[in-house]
């Protein structure tokens, strides 16, 4: 007989309370030969910021799509985000980049084709900052002046 399907559970170790309470919950976990439960103990995986983000977009990502030129003409915003993040983002899980450790970059298209399924979203503070310092090297590269954002408020 299987067990039922088991709900994962987070628990954050801030005060003895909460060790017990993640002491009783290994105590109670089932037992099962054939598919058996993970048990993980690491560090709190802190997510990006959202000022992260958002600074991007008036940041780098403007500076670069309106001093940047491909041939004859120059991209959005939303095109240069996309190069980036299948030119920048981690080919596979790193816990000190992403987020999960599902992280996945790329999956596959009915027909076969490779699709980026990727975002900034699945990284880490730490992550997003190398992202951002990597879309600012290449705007260094090709001659992108920055400009500070402006004030949010």
């Amino acid at each position: 007989m299987t067990r039922a399907k088991f709900e994962q559970r987070k628990i954050m170790l801030r005060t003895q309370e909460q060790v017990e309470r993640a002491v009783a919950a290994l105590r109670n976990a089932p037992l099962d030969e054939l598919k058996p439960l993970e048990f993980l103990l690491r560090e709190e995986v802190k997510t990006r910021k959202p000022d992260q983000n958002s600074l991007m977009w008036v940041g780098p990502l403007k500076d670069i799509s309106e001093q940047v030129w491909v041939g004859q003409r120059q991209c959005s915003v939303e095109m240069w985000h996309e190069h980036f993040k299948k030119e920048f983002l981690p080919e596979e899980y790193d816990p000190e980049l992403c987020r999960r450790e599902d992280y996945r970059k790329w999956d596959f298209g009915p027909d076969g084709s490779r699709i980026l399924v990727g975002s900034t979203t699945d990284l880490t503070i730490r992550g997003f900052a190398q992202h951002l310092d990597q879309v600012h090297a290449f705007g260094g590269q090709h001659g992108v002046e920055f400009h500070e954002p402006p004030p949010r408020g």
